[in-house]
């Protein structure tokens, strides 16, 4: 009977234990996340996407009404996690740097959500619990650019991490322990992709690299990843497996490289030469000179050193191969302001030559070297602009700086003058041009910040209308570079990132975290209607002294370079025209002395095709002053037709290397203008014919 008793007794306290561990358990379970059944689940997890693509955006700011911030990371993801804010209804300001969050009834841009941690809802084919996904927030893109991913520094993929959300990168938090770096180069260098960046950050001091850093990539045909989902970067490091040092000389002093290039020394092998530029700080400069790559000790290593005067520009930019009557040519897209200026035959002795470096000027070497107003622009050796005299050295590179210095380019919608600061030029095969992607200096919304697409029939030039397609609210962009060998669909889409940091534009109170100092990267497609620039429209002299009106490929395919005598306005080509424009079609009419060449908004015939478009013709007011009203002359004596924006036409024969007056009263304009075009900048233009894209 005692037994009995004791063993009902055992049964009830076994049974009360038992209920008490398990709605233990669901209290717990109900209460606080699963962290023992997935980490993740003690989020709650948001994505910021596209409402354009769907694709998540990085860097999108949300913050809660106590300022508590967040930012996405490369796939748009916040992990969020608050104590006493989850699960509640809490709002979020929404923004980010050109992207918009529609305004609430009260003019907030935000959103109200309800936090509720990551709970483990059944998955129906087993029963196998599984995290929710995340809640989404749709946002508008103001850039025509769009944002993509970080390339650089601590976190990139971090709250997806935290909430278990699939990442393309090996390693997605941190890789070769870098927390930030600045400005990037790369060429291709035996079959990779060589990266290098500048003043690298790591997070176990605030002193880090001051010697450039490196890493390499496979190329997408290759194996590496598609340029649209990331870079999977594997960096030089040092022994403590923070990104080494790839530039180190004996002496002290900050090193910084650009111009980087591939060219094969007198023994045929590919070397890797860049220019580098010692400094004691950013304002004093030490030396000037090229250093070479060394395959065995993977570093970069003194090939010529100057002193601080060395090539005819200080910066040497970004490399890019040119064709020149079948030589291959480098030539560079020198910063501060951004222009290609200069060049140097692809030939190992005239690369480590600095006198065999060409500057693109007017200027000419009499005794003394001077910057000519008559002359047009061609390509000097470096030596010969010296005229053998090492000593005009200093007195040449400061006037070939100030001669730069009037390089500006023009915003499509308001006509306000571009300074660009640095950039990148290359061709493009879609476009069938020379495109840039450059920085401007002195932006509105952001000093160093504004990032803008421009085309050109050359390299060096005629740069005149701008884009704008990346803006940022008080932060700088710094250094875009397009990266053509991550060219898509023919060219038709590019990539480019740039140095996202608070330095020139912001304040470090507001500094980004994980952003900040690093690298990002945009997508650009081309085809974009918002990217249809005007392009030139040159004026040709023909047979008869005539004059007759071409674009680009017209000139190319008429041979009619050097017949060039001017560009008197840009206009809108074919291809590229909207429902809003007016073709104008040029049409050979006969005169008393031969033939000329007439511009017309009425189409000739159904088989004409036309010239150009414009804008119609109007009275009203144009905000825009570089859009301006294209005017017809005829010539009183010969019945030719001239065309200009000049309501009075000071000089019919117009060019900028040979002006020559006209005489009053022999030339009659038409009382109403044919169209509106946009007007020639009045900055001498920059052609280089020669120059063509190496296939």
């Amino acid at each position: 009977m005692n037994a009995t008793r004791k063993n009902y007794s055992r049964i009830v306290l076994a049974t009360v234990l038992l209920l008490l561990a398990v709605s233990g358990k669901a209290f717990a379970s109900k209460n606080q996340p699963a962290d023992s059944l997935d980490p993740s689940s003690r989020y709650f997890k948001i994505q910021v996407v596209d409402r354009q693509t769907g694709r998540g955006v990085p860097l999108v700011e949300l913050r809660t009404v106590s300022n508590i911030k967040y930012f996405t990371d490369s796939n748009g993801i916040i992990a969020f996690y608050e104590p006493g804010l989850m699960d509640k209804e809490v709002f979020f300001f929404v923004e980010s740097h050109g992207y918009e969050f529609p305004k609430d009834g009260f003019g907030f841009r935000g959103i109200r959500l309800k936090t509720t941690p990551g709970a483990l809802a059944p998955a129906p084919e087993a029963g196998v619990p599984r995290p929710q996904g995340p809640r989404l927030i749709k946002i508008d893109r103001l850039n025509i650019a769009e944002r993509l991913y970080r390339v650089t520094g601590q976190g990139i993929y971090r709250d997806s991490v935290l909430t278990g959300q699939p990442v393309p990168l090996q390693n997605p938090v941190l890789n070769g322990q870098v927390a930030g770096q600045d400005s990037v180069l790369t060429c291709l260098y035996n079959g990779r992709l060589f990266w290098m960046w500048g003043d690298t950050g790591r997070p176990s001091y605030p002193l880090g690299n001051f010697a450039m850093s490196g890493a390499v990539s496979q190329l997408p045909e290759n194996g590496g990843l598609d340029p649209a989902v990331g870079i999977d970067l594997a960096y030089f490091v040092d022994e403590t497996g923070f990104s080494k040092p790839m530039s180190p000389l004996k002496e002290p002093g900050l090193v910084w490289l650009d111009g980087l290039l591939t060219i094969n020394d007198n023994q045929g092998r590919q070397r890797m030469v860049t220019k580098f530029a010692r400094l004691k700080d950013l304002d004093e400069l030490l030396e000037l000179g090229l250093v070479v790559f060394n395959d065995a000790t993977q570093l970069f290593e003194p090939l010529v050193r100057s002193g601080v005067e060395f090539l005819p520009y200080s910066a040497s930019g970004h490399a890019f191969s040119v064709d020149v009557d079948g030589q291959k040519y480098y030539y560079f897209a020198t910063p501060f302001p951004l222009a290609v200026r200069m060049r140097v035959r692809a030939q190992w002795d005239d690369i480590i030559d600095a006198n065999r470096y060409e500057a693109f000027t007017t200027g000419i070497s009499n005794l003394k070297f001077r910057i000519s107003n008559s002359s047009p622009c061609r390509w000097v050796p470096f030596g010969d602009l010296m005229g053998g005299d090492i000593s005009a050295k200093s007195s040449v590179i400061e006037a070939l700086k100030k001669e730069k210095q009037n390089a500006h380019l023009y915003d499509i919608e308001s006509g306000k003058e571009i300074s660009p600061h640095g950039g990148t030029v290359y061709f493009n095969a879609y476009r069938q041009r020379w495109v840039a992607i450059f920085v401007q200096q002195f932006g509105e919304s952001s000093f160093l910040g504004e990032v803008w697409y421009a085309e050109a029939d050359t390299p060096v030039g005629p740069w005149a209308y701008a884009r704008k397609i990346v803006t940022h609210n008080k932060y700088s962009f710094y250094n875009p570079k397009h990266h053509p060998y991550f060219d898509q669909a023919s060219g038709r889409v590019i990539f480019f990132e740039g140095t996202y940091s608070h330095t020139f534009s912001g304040s470090a109170e507001n500094a980004t975290p994980r952003y900040d100092y690093n690298q990002i990267m945009y997508r650009l497609n081309l085809d974009d209607p918002r990217l249809a620039l005007p392009v030139a429209v040159y004026q040709i002299r023909d047979a008869q002294d005539g004059k007759d009106y071409l674009l680009r490929d017209g000139v190319e395919k008429a041979h009619k370079w050097d017949l060039v005598e001017s560009i008197p306005f840009y206009a809108i080509e074919p291809a590229r025209a909207d429902a809003n424009l007016v073709p104008v079609y040029a049409v050979r009419v006969p005169t008393e002395t031969g033939q000329t060449i007439c511009l017309t908004v009425k189409c000739p015939d159904s088989s004409a095709s036309a010239l150009f478009y414009a804008l119609p013709p109007t009275d009203l007011p144009n905000e825009n002053s570089c859009i301006v009203p294209l005017y017809e002359y005829c010539h009183a004596d010969t019945g030719q037709h001239i065309y200009s924006t000049e309501p009075e036409l000071r000089d019919p024969r117009l060019r900028w290397d040979r002006p020559a007056p006209a005489k009053a009263g022999v030339w009659i304009r038409t009382e109403n203008p044919l169209c509106r075009v946009w007007k020639a900048p009045p900055e001498v233009p920059l052609l280089d014919s020669k120059a063509k894209p190496i296939r």
